[in-house]
């Protein structure tokens, strides 16, 4: 029972855990390229992976929510009792994976408050556990899909790394605009 839904969960595991890190890395690399405080970076971090995280699980719900009721609406009880995905529980699972990964990226951050010693190197460190996150998201993921586990794991951490890589290249480029 419990594999089972483990299972029928991790693709909103996967979905929740990836845009999480992918986002939040991103806000955290746009804010660095910018030039932006510490306390600046956590705040649009946090904010982030509260606002975005929720935005998501809502959209996950909505969509779940419409699938079975157009199954159930139009009497395809197979199909609706294939997917027996509760609305609820896909959002919940989406929330939590993308605010649990999603915090990834901040946590060398919130760690250099507590640990002065590491804020010369705040940066490196939050790439190297963004890039470990995206790497076990990314095996995740393979193991849904049933691909191999190096290729997948690869092609989430590039994926991941061109979404910061823009980001701190707008950041940077949009730095004088901050005042």
């Amino acid at each position: 029972m419990r594999q089972n839904f483990a299972h029928k969960y991790l693709p909103e595991f996967v979905y929740g855990g990836i845009d999480g890190v992918v986002t939040t890395f991103a806000v955290v690399s746009g804010a660095l390229g910018a030039s932006l405080s510490v306390s600046i970076i956590l705040i649009l971090g946090f904010a982030n992976l509260i606002a975005d995280g929720f935005s998501m699980a809502v959209a996950n719900y909505l969509s779940v929510k419409s699938q079975t009721e157009l199954h159930r609406r139009h009497g395809d009880f197979k199909e609706y009792q294939r997917l027996g995905k509760h609305p609820f529980k896909t959002a919940t699972a989406t929330f939590l994976s993308f605010v649990i990964i999603g915090f990834i990226p901040l946590l060398s951050f919130v760690l250099s408050l507590f640990i002065p010693s590491i804020s010369k190197n705040v940066f490196l460190y939050s790439i190297i556990l963004t890039a470990l996150a995206l790497l076990f998201v990314g095996s995740v993921k393979a193991e849904i899909v049933k691909k191999p586990i190096f290729r997948s794991a690869l092609e989430t951490l590039i994926i991941g790394g061109i979404a910061a890589a823009l980001a701190f290249g707008v950041g940077y480029l949009l730095q004088g605009l901050v005042y």
